[in-house]
């Protein structure tokens, strides 16, 4: 059984701090956030309920050591809506950021993984879930609310 338990990290914590106020200034405001200890090649899921129309900007904040991290993120009827993948060398390469607009007001279930070689257990992730208020200013460099996401 997997139970979800927090960590600490305190450059996680910083990454977090810093796209918490990135976002707020496009916009966006934090709706859930959760630190949580995870284990190296074994998902995690995270259940969030979603509005139909809405736009969501969701984060993956793994542990710097892994060399792998991927997020995937599926609707109600347990269809692939989303998959980002990104590797230790990567400029950023431990953030895993992403807009989505549901057609659907469901709960969607984010799955995020992460690698390490070193360490098995033990590691530290972040996730964070930002919704798009109203009046907000068009986001910087943001990337269709529709990329990487399959039409069923």
């Amino acid at each position: 059984m997997i139970r979800q338990q927090s960590c600490a990290n305190e450059s996680i914590s910083r990454q977090a701090d810093s796209l918490r106020e990135l976002y707020s200034k496009d916009g966006y405001v934090l709706v859930r956030e959760a630190s949580m200890t995870m284990e190296s090649e074994y998902e995690m899921p995270v259940i969030v309920p979603l509005t139909q129309g809405s736009w969501y900007q969701f984060v993956f904040i793994g542990d710097y050591t892994s060399c792998l991290y991927e997020v995937r993120m599926y609707d109600w009827q347990e269809r692939m809506v989303i998959f980002r993948q990104k590797k230790w060398g990567d400029v950023d390469g431990n953030v895993i950021s992403y807009t989505y607009i549901p057609k659907f007001s469901e709960f969607h279930m984010i799955k995020p993984v992460q690698v390490n070689k070193q360490k098995k257990k033990n590691l530290c992730g972040y996730v964070m879930m930002f919704k798009r208020t109203g009046d907000a200013p068009q986001q910087n460099g943001a990337v269709s609310p529709a990329a990487g996401a399959r039409n069923p």
